[in-house]
């Protein structure tokens, strides 16, 4: 019997937990409320053919229905139903350095007001703009900060569309309204999806309580069956009876909303280990999914792929296993690394259309391939992903994208839409894997380094298994007269504060991540009245590079010299000289900007204006930690001072007279060899340089700092930053 290729989409909803003591932090549960998950639901009920997967977090869920219910409020929330005339000046600058917090060209540049303030901030700077704004402008940017957020699949709403035509003028009542729109449409989205299952078309999965990895809890070690010489806390983390505690609460969760038990799992960051496979097995869960990386390192089979992405042996991925324990069995799936990654950072880069076409032509390929394999074995592929953050990135939040997806998919007969459980239910029959051999890591490169082994994520560690052990020293406290404890407790268990701390991942907020970590815990030590600890009062991490923000996401810059703000609104910067400097006024570079995405690196220099520069600009990577040959700088009257007298293994020189570049790579002996480059580099308005990951030649996941020189015929002249190193990680 042959058929068709079934395909399984798994969309990941989840938020951490924002409120710390009745308080919501960050405003990110409401305007993703508005902008990602009801759309998303929507538009699929128009394509009936199409069945999809969707997972709900329990703590997003709770968050959602504060929202709903009037009673969540946040700061910028706070701000935006105040009166004009009534915010200060702490208000005013908070205001005008958070509120243009999104993609400038998919949702302030369609806006004319919203691109006018942007353009002001820009052009004439933040002090100005705080000097100067009338109460007008302020309420425009009040009001257009929630507006852009709201997905485009609502704006034929007659309050909505009004409000677009507006444009401008808003006034307080309409900012009222606008948050009332916003509690409308946030009360729809847990019954439209209850709708959506109970006619078969969905399936709603869930994640245990607050996120968090599983494996972790169970056991901190487990991070060294990946990475064997991995640095992790002195004492372990093992509390493994904290794993049913979230899964109960998230089965209750979410049998409250749907009636029904679950059948899924979403492992938060698809984090598995053998030892946390009986709990779940005894919660009465069905299947659960992860990553390629993991069935990899299961197997001791690494997928390779083609040039254009087909994967090695796609017998081997495309279908479920069960998993076989002495508790039982449970089925795992696991998703298509590189088709989920298309979607999460690639396809928002071109055309709708030109992106559905790839995606569903990569769908018809795999087809195909499985004609000459045995037909009678069902293919499963599954793309699982982030179902909010890559939207911001689209045209009009992936809507056309979408619209052209589910048209294509929905004409096709070789290719079938299904949820997990409808596949699984229809073809029971799968191989095994004996539990036990099943790989301890996540889908970050199969391994837990994103979230524990450098000294700020353990550090946390040890600070949340001391508050642990504090509670488990008071047995009086019960979840049934002491529940505020144990709630705190498993706030602080999430995975997005370790996600946050040191190197590899950030954004402008990792210092209120970095408290809201610490609340929770400061909240065990409060509600068991035990002293609070003096380490809490202090932030978690220190600093090295003090910028005016970290990248918050990918960027994909197109390099013409022009710095286009909308290209690198997102990518870390640095404050050198200048202006809005923070270092002597006489620099030459005013400020860097740093980020990347998954091919590339990419840097862009401003330079002082009517200054002469000198002809070099050299780029120098360190690694730390890691053994390789290195060398030292290659240039003459350099001060024997660190950085500068580190040794480095790559080294990019950039004549920025005729822009020709040169690439080395350190080989030993303090000498440097050069080595075949597809740098791009341009220089106009601003200098402009993307680095391919590929020249460099490390391993994802690897941590590299970044020294920047300026020279003059081979002479030192000057370097950046002067404090510390820029750093990052490869993706």
């Amino acid at each position: 019997m042959s058929h068709p290729l079934y395909v399984a989409f798994i969309w990941h909803q989840h938020q951490p937990l924002y409120k710390s003591q009745d308080t919501y932090s960050l405003p990110w549960v409401r305007l993703h409320g508005t902008k990602d998950y009801l759309d998303l639901v929507l538009l699929l009920e128009k394509y009936p053919k199409l069945h999809q997967t969707v997972n709900l977090v329990p703590s997003l869920i709770l968050q959602l229905e504060d929202y709903s219910a009037g009673v969540a409020m946040d700061p910028y929330l706070t701000l935006a139903l105040t009166p004009c005339e009534k915010l200060k000046q702490i208000n005013k600058q908070f205001i005008i350095n958070n509120f243009f917090s999104c993609n400038y060209k998919t949702m302030i540049a369609p806006h004319p007001r919203y691109r006018e303030l942007y353009g002001q901030k820009q052009e004439r700077g933040e002090a100005w703009c705080v000097e100067n704004w009338t109460g007008q402008d302020w309420s425009d940017l009040l009001a257009w900060h929630n507006l852009a957020w709201i997905d485009p699949i609502f704006w034929d709403d007659p309050e909505i569309a009004l409000w677009l035509e507006q444009g401008k003028n808003f006034n307080l009542s309409d900012r009222q309204r606008i948050y009332s729109k916003q509690r409308e449409i946030i009360s729809r989205i847990i019954p439209q999806h209850q709708k959506m299952q109970a006619r078969g078309q969905l399936e709603v999965i869930t994640s245990p309580y607050t996120h968090p990895i599983l494996p972790l809890l169970a056991d901190s070690n487990y991070p060294r069956v990946a990475l064997p010489e991995m640095k992790l806390p002195q004492k372990a983390f093992q509390w493994c009876e904290d794993i049913p505690r979230h899964l109960q609460k998230a089965r209750e969760i979410y049998r409250a909303r749907f009636g029904r038990n679950p059948r899924g799992l979403w492992p938060p960051e698809q984090s598995v280990s053998p030892g946390i496979l009986p709990y779940i097995i005894q919660e009465g869960f069905h299947w659960i999914c992860s990553d390629e990386v993991v069935l990899g390192f299961t197997f001791k089979h690494f997928f390779s792929r083609d040039e254009v992405g087909n994967v090695s042996e796609p017998d081997l991925l495309y279908r479920p296993y069960r998993l076989e324990t002495k508790e039982g069995n449970l089925v795992i799936v696991f998703r298509d690394h590189c088709l989920s990654d298309l979607i999460g950072f690639t396809y928002g880069n071109i055309s709708p259309q030109e992106a559905a076409k790839d995606l569903v032509r990569r769908l018809e390929v795999i087809a195909s391939n499985r004609l000459g394999k045995d037909t009678s074995e069902p293919w499963l592929v599954t793309i699982a992903l982030d179902g909010e953050n890559c939207w911001e990135y689209y045209e009009k939040d992936g809507l056309p994208f979408l619209q052209a997806l589910y048209e294509r998919l929905s004409n096709l007969k070789k290719i079938e839409l299904v949820t997990v459980s409808e596949f699984l239910y229809k073809f029971p029959n799968m191989s095994s894997i004996p539990g036990d051999n099943l790989h301890s890591g996540s889908w970050v490169d199969g391994s837990f380094s994103t979230w524990i082994g450098s000294k700020s994520k353990n550090l946390a560690w040890d600070l949340l298994r001391e508050a642990r052990e504090v509670l488990a020293n008071h047995p009086e406290a019960t979840e049934e007269n002491n529940p505020e404890v144990w709630e705190s407790l498993y706030a602080a268990e999430g995975s997005d504060w370790f996600w946050w701390f040191d190197r590899g991942n950030s954004s402008s907020h990792d210092s209120i991540f970095d408290k809201l970590f610490r609340d929770h815990l400061i909240a065990i030590y409060r509600g068991l009245n035990e002293p609070v600890p003096p380490r809490l009062r202090q932030p978690v991490q220190e600093r090295e590079v003090q910028g005016s923000g970290d990248q918050e996401s990918f960027i994909s810059p197109v390099l013409d010299g022009m710095g286009r703000e909308e290209d690198w609104h997102k990518a870390g910067r640095i404050e050198i000289g200048g202006s809005r400097g923070t270092m002597r006024q006489s620099s030459l570079v005013q400020r860097i900007y740093y980020g990347g995405d998954r091919l590339h690196f990419y840097f862009r220099f401003d330079f002082q204006g009517g200054v002469k520069l000198p002809g070099e600009l050299h780029l120098l990577w360190y690694y730390r930690d890691i053994t390789m040959y290195n060398s030292p700088v290659p240039l003459t009257k350099l001060p024997d001072m660190a950085p500068l007298n580190y040794l480095f293994h790559h080294h990019l020189r950039i004549n920025l007279l005729n822009l020709s570049l040169s690439l080395a790579e350190a080989v030993g002996d303090n000498t440097w060899e050069s080595r075949v480059t597809k740098v791009v580099v341009a220089f106009h308005q601003c200098l402009e340089i993307g680095v391919p990951w590929a020249d460099l030649q490390v391993q994802p996941g690897y941590p590299l700092e970044l020294l920047v020189i300026l020279a003059q015929d081979g002479h030192f002249h000057s370097y950046f930053p002067e404090k510390g190193l820029i750093t990052l990680q490869v993706p």
